[in-house]
């Protein structure tokens, strides 16, 4: 269920007093001369140390993108991770929705970035933004495009465990339970979970499905996080949080390796083990098998970047990735040209954010 208009006029906590709260973090922030809107993702300190007002929450957004994107943005939209998207996840985006509206940041149009559970977030509020504003007497925004990097929108297996380890922690269960912490930073309990409840692979495809005209670049990884504890419970390749088949926008949730079946994450033309099918206007436009997680919104170097998308232009966004194709032999091969990869030249010199932000900006 989405906001009511008796619930806007009743926020709680979190959501009170956010006036003046908003505020340009960057002069003259912009991408493609668009302004930017920041969505993070999941905040596992939320769950063991909940936010106790707006202000808390504010904060970690900010240091959630503090490495690269804070200073490129113009807005953020800030959610606590201990609650749902439905709920005061929505309730208290919503009042950030509605001062970007009033200050007219969008009136040019909007390109916003998410992370991980950010792309749901999102999502869900794409899908109804227009009529809570219109039903407040103000303009829904105008998004050009959004950017998901490690998009969760698809859900992680990880949320799957968590929740089931939540009613069954028998002792069996312990190298789940040790992959699921490093993932929540806490012992599941069936009401201390929060919006992991929403990263539900079933949860999560099942929220805000709705075709919309706004395309989703994505932007995805293939590295390790948390020592790769939690690589064996995610169905296919993933970035150590995020499958492969979330990230991607696959339209199901079977375990993939490639967000194309032609072209693995390392760049090799082969066939690979790719989606059946993307979801409605999602665009697989890069991705990096050595990126991980946390660092593809950070400064993280020494990945190389394979192009999916490319040579495009996407609600007048142009995607124009510089690319180079070239052949190199194994170790062992000592005949023939060898195997066959597509790279972004010069990919591994920087991070995935910097060589987007600076590709899409020109």
């Amino acid at each position: 269920m989405g906001i009511n208009k008796k619930q806007r006029l009743k926020p709680s906590a979190l959501s009170l007093v956010l006036a003046g709260t908003l505020f340009s973090v960057g002069a003259n922030a912009q991408l493609a001369g668009h302004n930017v809107i920041l969505v993070h993702g999941f905040m596992m300190d939320d769950l063991s140390n909940p936010p106790t007002s707006f202000n808390d929450v504010q904060q970690a957004g900010a240091d959630n993108w503090r490495a690269y994107w804070l200073n490129r943005s113009e807005a953020r939209i800030d959610w606590p991770s201990n609650a749902r998207i439905e709920g005061q996840i929505s309730q208290t985006a919503y009042q950030q929705v509605r001062q970007i509206s009033q200050q007219g940041l969008c009136n040019d149009y909007c390109i916003v970035v998410t992370h991980s559970t950010g792309d749901l977030v999102t999502r869900h509020l794409l899908e109804n933004q227009a009529r809570w504003l219109q039903a407040d007497g103000l303009q829904p925004l105008r998004i050009l495009a959004v950017l998901d990097m490690a998009g969760a929108g698809g859900g992680t297996e990880l949320a799957d465990l968590a929740v089931s380890i939540a009613y069954n922690d028998s002792w069996y269960n312990w190298p789940v339970k040790q992959a699921v912490k490093a993932f929540t930073g806490i012992d599941p309990k069936p009401d201390n979970l929060g919006v992991v409840n929403d990263l539900q692979t079933n949860v999560a495809r099942n929220l805000a499905i709705n075709p919309m005209s706004i395309p989703r670049l994505r932007f995805v990884g293939g590295g390790s996080s948390y020592g790769g504890i939690t690589k064996p419970f995610i169905e296919g390749k993933d970035d150590g949080v995020v499958p492969t088949h979330s990230a991607c926008g696959a339209t199901n949730a079977n375990g993939i390796d490639s967000c194309s079946g032609t072209l693995s994450m390392t760049g090799k033309v082969s066939s690979q083990n790719g989606p059946a099918g993307l979801w409605h206007n999602h665009y697989p436009v890069l991705m990096s098998e050595g990126a991980n997680h946390s660092d593809v919104i950070n400064n993280q170097t020494g990945n190389i970047s394979v192009p999916v998308v490319n040579g495009t232009v996407l609600n007048g966004l142009q995607v124009n990735f510089a690319s180079r194709t070239y052949n190199k032999r194994a170790w062992w091969q000592f005949w023939g040209s060898g195997d066959q990869y597509v790279e972004v030249p010069g990919s591994d010199q920087t991070s995935m954010s910097n060589l987007l932000y600076t590709t899409l900006n020109n």
